[in-house]
């Protein structure tokens, strides 16, 4: 089955690349108008960027001269700044009226072809890196093996796979007559430490570049199970305990402020939502220098879909209550100082549409240049990969943005990107 998604994948490149991803036959040189290389520390005027097999070579004051076998690409009037990072999407699914539906007819390949689509319409939104955090094990390890193969363009891809959840909780099969429970009940779900301790190998054996665990109940699970913790404290401790001795974090999607806490004291490295946070919470974020990944937006796009009768009626009831909770979780946590990572959970909202995080980031008290650094600076180092990207500096990738308007004035300008640049490729819409 792998082999034939990866197969699957590779044709579906010829039709979408829009650059290929082959070793750069010349050097490519960007005359750059203002560079955010650094954010936080605003913009450098008039720089010429050097790029050579994928990475920034240099970056020097001025413009120069260039010889005939140089690939000059001219941004005198734009602005760049690093490629973006989403620490929390779903490449392979978007919510719709369909969806449970989906469940029932689509393949893992068809959540791969899904995600190869979904991936290139992230890329072009100007996301150059993402976290997938929740996606079926073959579907994204196989998208993701694709992309840095150079099979289909795309986001490099962190990825979970399938959250180890409690049974019955957040990530397992609910609201299934029992006879489709049983098939759709993965390995994934575990119960007591021991257990516990066999889904995050098993995770790990199919691929997982990073653990995350489902600590409360959710919203969009269909089931009346909650939104407080859902594993036990000796649970989410041996899971935490069996993915470093395996080299791996663990990062837990949680709301209430008991699964939050929870997971924080037990050694848990981030918390995806967090929207029950409260002054106890933020000091206990900073001892244990925890991250957040806020995700608003789908608190904000879950709001829209109360009165929608495709959405089971316990999800409709949670979304009632979370969403509007979310925007203000955000606000007291930055004012509170917790380290606070870009995130959006897009595919509950539409890919694409990622930089809708940043307007509600800037809404909840984010200055312009503080929301791109928790998109770049901030979530580098969540993902672990600070020292190939966040920042536009000899030596890491030479992935950028370019915009034609100034994100710094006016955040909505990354909603307009002009054009991506990855590992020194232009992809154009």
């Amino acid at each position: 089955m792998k082999s034939f998604a990866k197969a699957c994948l590779g044709a579906l490149a010829g039709l979408t690349f829009v650059a290929g991803a082959g070793a750069q036959e010349t050097t490519t040189v960007i005359e750059a108008g203002y560079v955010l290389a650094q954010p936080g520390e605003g913009y450098l005027k008039n720089r010429t960027i050097t790029i050579e097999n994928g990475r920034i070579v240099r970056i020097e004051r001025g413009f120069k001269d260039q010889s005939d076998s140089t690939n000059v690409i001219n941004l005198r009037d734009s602005y760049v700044i690093p490629g973006l990072i989403d620490s929390h999407v779903h490449l392979t699914s978007e919510f719709s009226p369909t969806m449970r539906l989906n469940f029932l007819s689509d393949s893992e390949v068809d959540a791969a072809l899904n995600g190869a689509s979904f991936a290139k319409t992230t890329l072009l939104a100007g996301f150059t890196t993402v976290q997938d955090v929740g996606s079926a094990n073959e579907a994204i390890f196989s998208l993701r093996d694709a992309i840095r193969a150079g099979k289909v363009p795309g986001p490099r891809i962190r990825a979970s796979g399938a959250a180890i959840t409690p049974s019955g909780g957040h990530g397992d099969a609910n609201g299934f007559s029992p006879a489709l429970t049983k098939v759709f009940t993965g390995p994934n779900a575990c119960n007591g430490a021991d257990d516990c301790r066999r889904a995050v190998r098993e995770t790990i054996r199919s691929g997982a570049d990073v653990i995350k665990i489902t600590a409360t109940g959710g919203v969009l699970s269909n089931t009346r199970a909650g939104l407080e913790q859902q594993f036990f404290d000796d649970e989410i401790a041996a899971i935490v305990e069996t993915a470093e001795m395996m080299g791996r974090k663990v990062t837990a999607h949680a709301h209430g402020k008991g699964g939050i806490e929870a997971a924080l004291r037990n050694g848990v490295q981030s918390i995806e939502h967090g929207t029950y946070l409260d002054d106890e919470t933020i000091e206990l974020f900073k001892s244990t220098g925890g991250t957040l990944v806020p995700t608003v937006l789908a608190g904000v796009t879950v709001t829209g879909w109360t009165d929608q009768a495709w959405l089971p009626a316990p999800s409709r009831e949670k979304a009632a209550v979370i969403g509007p909770l979310m925007l203000d979780m955000l606000r007291r946590a930055r004012e509170g100082g917790v380290n606070i990572a870009f995130g959006t959970d897009t595919g509950v909202s539409k890919h694409g549409d990622n930089a809708e995080e940043f307007v509600l980031m800037v809404e909840a008290g984010f200055t312009p240049e503080e929301a791109i650094r928790a998109a770049t600076i901030v979530a580098a180092e969540h993902l672990e990969m600070a020292d190939q990207i966040g920042t536009l500096e000899a030596g890491k990738f030479a992935d950028m943005v370019v915009l034609e308007d100034d994100p710094l004035k006016d955040i909505s300008a990354l909603k307009s990107v002009q054009f991506v640049i990855k590992n020194g490729e232009e992809y154009h819409r």
